[in-house]
């Protein structure tokens, strides 16, 4: 026979608390505009209980799901996990939950997580950078669904975002290597179709040798994957092509780490024969050996902006205003002065 113990309710937490349904349920949705010992007593009774509110109710009454969906491009590595992190923290402060899927860098893929997302009723969304197909933004906007882009900012595009400048970022780099009076550049990239960010860090390079005096065409750049493996087979390639270059920029740290494998084991000094950059600066980037050179991203700062200015749409029902967030050099021992 069974002995299927009943669910707690909303009563039975008003019963527990002595206190009305409606309190209950404004100490679990507004708790704020409930007097402190109130809420401790209610709250207490809900842990009692083991009381659950019901998610489809509170649905039906808002109108909303609460969630938020984001879709970044990667889980392997952790590159967004920064980011992320502080996004979904302050969105969890405001009172959204977060559902998050990688695209593998798939522009297919990526659109078909959107309208799955949409479909669950997600209230807004967060995409990574702004280059993919423009049908995508007429989708979003025909469904009305409040979407901010992060990690790349562009005044003009047709999504608001909250970012930082990937061109002005890697120009700056690029100066601070010439001045080291290297003049032979290599680029370890990601791809750069369908990723502006890529795409903006390779233009932003070519900027600063143009504007030394350098052609930009005679910049070796190889183009990869996010990954440690894939940026020690790119340094290798590199020099098996017959390449020497005294400096190496390369699209990420996750890139650079592999790079830096490579160099050492291949036998060469960094940065006495060759220098090596990295752009992100992660946690690693101060632990390696030698620490890596790399562009600070304020990864915290920027997910936490991100789902303020999210939330301020969707409660606003406004289209978003754009922050482009400053990102700066961090120097370290992989880049040194050019061997003579």
């Amino acid at each position: 026979m069974s002995l299927a113990k009943n669910v707690p309710t909303l009563d039975d937490v008003a019963k527990l608390s002595g206190v009305s349904t409606a309190t209950v349920s404004r100490c679990l949705n507004d708790p704020e505009r409930v007097v402190e010992k109130t809420r401790k007593r209610v709250m207490a009774a809900v842990q009692s209980l083991g009381y659950t509110p019901n998610f489809a109710a509170r649905v039906m009454a808002a109108k909303r799901t609460f969630t938020i969906g984001a879709i970044i491009p990667t889980m392997d590595n952790a590159i967004f996990a920064r980011g992320l992190q502080a996004f979904q923290e302050e969105l969890h402060r405001k009172g959204y939950t977060l559902l998050v899927a990688s695209s593998a860098y798939s522009p297919q893929i990526e659109e078909e997580q959107i309208r799955a997302l949409v479909a669950r009723g997600a209230d807004g969304l967060l995409l990574i950078g702004h280059d993919r197909d423009p049908k995508v933004y007429d989708y979003l906007e025909v469904q009305n669904i409040p979407t901010l882009c992060a990690w790349s900012y562009l005044p003009d595009a047709r999504l608001p975002s909250v970012g930082f400048d990937n061109h002005g970022a890697m120009q700056a780099l690029t100066h601070a290597i010439l001045e080291h009076g290297h003049k032979k550049l290599a680029m370890i990239s990601a791809v750069t179709k369908g990723n502006d960010r890529a795409k903006l860090r390779v233009e932003g390079v070519k900027q600063a040798l143009s504007e030394r005096g350098l052609d930009p065409d005679n910049l070796i750049v190889v183009e990869t994957t996010y990954e440690i493996e894939s940026g020690a087979r790119a340094f290798e390639k590199i020099i098996a092509d017959g390449h020497r270059p005294t400096a190496v920029l390369c699209g990420n740290d996750v890139i650079a780490f592999g790079a830096l494998h490579a160099a050492v084991k291949m036998g060469f000094d960094v940065p006495g024969d060759i220098s090596i950059t990295g752009f992100d600066d992660m946690d690693l980037a101060r632990f390696v050996e030698p620490a890596l050179t790399s562009v600070h991203v304020p990864h915290h700062t920027m997910g936490r902006k991100a789902a303020q200015e999210l939330v301020a749409m969707l409660e606003s029902k406004s289209k978003g205003v754009g922050t482009c967030l400053e990102t700066h050099i961090v120097l370290r021992q992989s880049l040194g002065p050019a061997k003579t």
